[in-house]
């Protein structure tokens, strides 16, 4: 729990996300740590990847919001803790892994591209959030399902 906070801070100083109450965050790390990821520089978190899996979709992991500190992107940080994640849900029996994002954030449509490529998975890109669902001003959001994923060790098909 006690992440939150760092949490918090990568996520305010990283314009490109919505920012949650510190409280949200804290609450993360205590009832969805096993479906998310720190990554620390000392004792100062440096980013984070938050998910759950989806109560209706028990063999979905959804990934909610991924952010990297400024000074540590482009390092490999990102992708180090999404593979993490979706190493550890795959091994708990995970199937399919969903996110959305907005049409002009190309960092992350490359970010998890780029993993379903590393994991051999197929890439379904569809329109979810629309303006019209949102209270406040707020992009378009595209769901991306990427899958199957297996299991580490398992093999992938060819």
């Amino acid at each position: 729990m006690s992440d939150g906070a760092g949490m918090w801070r990568v996520a305010r100083d990283c314009a490109e996300l919505d920012l949650n109450s510190s409280y949200s965050y804290a609450l993360w790390c205590r009832d969805f740590a096993d479906t998310s990821a720190v990554a620390r520089m000392g004792e100062t978190v440096v980013g984070f990847v938050i998910g759950y899996v989806r109560p209706r979709a028990a063999g979905t992991l959804m990934i909610w919001q991924i952010a990297v500190d400024a000074a540590h992107r482009g390092l490999g940080v990102a992708s180090a803790l999404l593979d993490d994640v979706v190493r550890r849900a795959a091994d708990a029996g995970v199937t399919h892994l969903e996110t959305t994002i907005a049409a002009d954030n190309q960092a992350s449509i490359a970010l998890f591209t780029a993993l379903a490529a590393r994991r051999n998975a197929s890439v379904d890109r569809s329109p979810l959030f629309r303006p019209e669902h949102f209270a406040d001003a707020h992009d378009d959001e595209d769901l991306f399902r990427i899958g199957p994923l297996t299991p580490a060790g398992a093999a992938v098909p060819d």
